[in-house]
């Protein structure tokens, strides 16, 4: 039974990989459309950037615990954990890099989403096939409010540098 957990596991892997990687222009390319904002990011701040795991992961754990329920009991924990545990390690390593260097490289940014997406569906690899977990309501509850505060703060963003884009550098050519 795990290797078919593991399947599932790596086609997550890539299926959000390409797709985050591919919204991260979709709502330049649908003419900023609302409806395209809604899921995927409308600038270059760190909390639009974390769409980019969220929604695709969202996505297929969906699909994966529909197809994987009767296999793993624990998937309804293990997905909406992964999915947390993800998309929060987007802000936390990029903060934590960029405090310590002083300055953010574009080459670490997209290294810290993929690195963010392996770590999510390796916690839903290892939560499904833990023997103790807990229960299910509350990392799915976290997910729904994440997912509504994506929602909300897409149009009223809080004036906040997290929600905020950056500040172009005075030095850098525009």
């Amino acid at each position: 039974m795990s290797k078919k957990l593991l399947h599932y596991i790596i086609a997550g892997i890539v299926f959000t990989s390409v797709s985050g990687t591919f919204s991260h222009f979709v709502y330049q390319w649908s003419g900023s459309h609302w409806l395209a904002g809604l899921f995927t990011p409308v600038n270059e701040s760190t909390w639009e950037h974390m769409k980019l795991l969220f929604f695709p992961a969202l996505f297929y754990s969906i699909f994966m615990q529909y197809r994987l329920k009767e296999d793993y009991p624990r998937i309804s924990f293990a997905c909406p954990s992964g999915i947390l545990a993800g998309t929060f390690a987007i802000p936390v390593l990029f903060y934590t890099y960029s405090g310590i260097l002083g300055e953010n490289y574009i080459a670490l940014d997209i290294s810290i989403f993929y690195l963010s997406v392996i770590l999510a569906f390796t916690v839903m690899y290892f939560l499904c096939r833990s023997e103790k977990t807990g229960n299910p309501f509350v990392p799915a509850l976290l997910v729904l409010a994440l997912a509504l505060c994506f929602i909300l703060f897409t149009f009223l963003p809080p004036d906040l540098a997290f929600f905020l884009p950056p500040i172009p550098d005075s030095k850098t050519p525009q």
